[in-house]
Parts: structure tokens; sequence; C-alpha cells
């Protein structure tokens, strides 16, 4: 049985984290970050078989590739928190030299990152590579991807959506941030999108929503869901529904904060809203 109360806990000690990134450097995406902290906590703590020794073809062990590269100081702090390199290191985030990259780099050989990422709409087709590979190999385990929704602007999704329909990769789970907004505005105003799970289902693809994307039981339940339904010869999305910025009430739900770090004083505001848990680094 899930210990949400220590997931809940480390979902607002990595908040800290992502504020403090962005805030230390003058840079970074905090928005996207803080909107998916829940999902990643709970994927990585509670979800997924990994393990942060970390080897790079990650055989017998559940994958994940972030497409949505510019999430990085939640992704960042989550690897960190689940053991994969020193929690201390968070704090050379976006510097010189530093391994913790503005978006995931390969090159940098950090733990837990599989793929450079950042420019969007690439990750589904990476996965769907490494999906095809485990089950050519005989190897039973996941792979899980998060995209966001103003990624699905890209053309390249649909062809790798097509694709997994119709080469039937069932062990691949695909998760889009649905917070409706991206750096011009909102994703309505820059380019609909329409029906997501409709669009999905057309496309060949089983589709999971979950209503309640910053709640850490729903995305419990939700994967859950997604995971039933894997291994029946279609690909599965999970449709999660976040708030950008959440977590922090002045970003919440403001495209603004796509890209844009705090000052001191709304650092001190952001953090007084997310009291130390686990211990800052």
């Amino acid at each position: 049985m899930a210990d949400t109360q220590h997931l809940k806990y480390l979902v607002t000690q990595v908040r800290r984290d992502i504020v403090r990134q962005v805030h230390a450097v003058s840079s970074g995406h905090p928005g996207g970050s803080l909107g998916c902290t829940e999902f990643l906590v709970t994927l990585y703590n509670e979800v997924m078989d990994h393990d942060p020794s970390f080897q790079m073809d990650g055989v017998n062990e559940d994958l994940f590739f972030l497409s949505n590269g510019h999430i990085s100081p939640v992704f960042y702090s989550v690897l960190a928190r689940a053991g994969y390199f020193p929690v201390e290191e968070l704090s050379t985030f976006r510097k010189l030299n530093t391994r913790l990259q503005g978006h995931p780099t390969t090159h940098e050989d950090l733990p837990g990152v599989r793929i450079a990422s950042g420019s969007l709409g690439q990750g589904m087709s990476v996965a769907i590579g490494a999906a095809a590979t485990k089950k050519l190999n005989g190897d039973d385990k996941m792979v899980y991807t998060l995209h966001g929704d103003g990624e699905l602007q890209e053309g390249q999704i649909w062809e790798a959506a097509m694709y997994a329909a119709a080469n039937k990769v069932d062990n691949l789970i695909a998760t889009v941030d649905v917070n409706g907004q991206q750096i011009d505005g909102s994703t309505d105003q820059v380019l609909a999108l329409g029906d997501l799970s409709n669009k999905f289902k057309a496309f060949g693809w089983d589709v999971v929503t979950i209503e309640k994307g910053n709640d850490v039981d729903a995305i419990i339940d939700g994967i859950n869901d997604a995971k039933t339904l894997s291994g029946k010869e279609k690909p599965v999305c999970i449709l999660l529904h976040t708030e950008m910025g959440n977590g922090v009430d002045f970003m919440m739900g403001s495209h603004a904060w796509h890209g844009i770090a705090p000052n001191d004083e709304q650092l001190a505001d952001a953090l007084s809203q997310n009291p130390e848990t686990l211990g800052d680094y």
C-alpha cells in the first residue's frame, strides 16, 4: 500500500527545490515543473521499477523519458531525491560546466537521463523505440513518457502515435500534462488542441483521464488503470489535468510563469507556502 503521506512530504520538498533552482540563476521553467511535481514524485517513488545505480540500457527495469525537457527543475529534483545523484548537486543548476543543464543532456553523463530533450515532439518517438526493443528482447518492463499539451502541436507526435498503434506497442504509457498553458498564452489561444481523448482513440490508443492531476491518490489510481490496459495490443495515453504553477499561489494558472524565475521576495513567499519537509540542499 502506498505511503501517500511520505509522497506528499516529498512533493512539498520538490517544490522547494524547483523554486530555489530557478531563483539561484534567474532562469528556468518553474510553472510546468510545479504542475508536474505530484506526477513525477509518484512515478519514481511508487510506480516504476527502476534502479538509481543507473545503467543506460535500462534492461529489466521500467524506463522514463521526459519529452518536454524544459521542466528539468522538477526532473532533476525527483532524480536526486530518488538517489540518482547527490541532492547537493541541485545547487549547480544551469551553471557553467554543470551536469544539470537547462535542458537534460546525455553527454554530461547525469544518472537518470537517457535522452537529450528540449526540442519538443521527439520524446514519444524515442520511447517507442525503447518499448519496441524491450518487446524484442523479451523484457516485460514498461516505458513511460511525459509531454506538455502544447507539445502536441508538433507533427512528429502524431506520426509517432500512428506508428505505436500500427505496431501494437502496448508496453508504452505516454502521459500528457494538460494544463492549458504554453509560453505565449493558453493552448486554446495559440493553437487549440480539440478533444485529445477522442484524438488519441482515433489514432488507435487507449486513454485514461486523470482529472485531479495534482492529487497523489488520483495519480496512483490513474496509472494503475493505465497499467491494466497495457499488454492488449494498444499503446496507452494518460491525460493528466494539472494546474500550471501548482502549490505556489501567485504562479498558479498563468502562462506568465512558464519560463520566469521568482525574485527574492517571491522566492520567500513560495517557500513559506511549502515548509521544508526533507531538508534543503
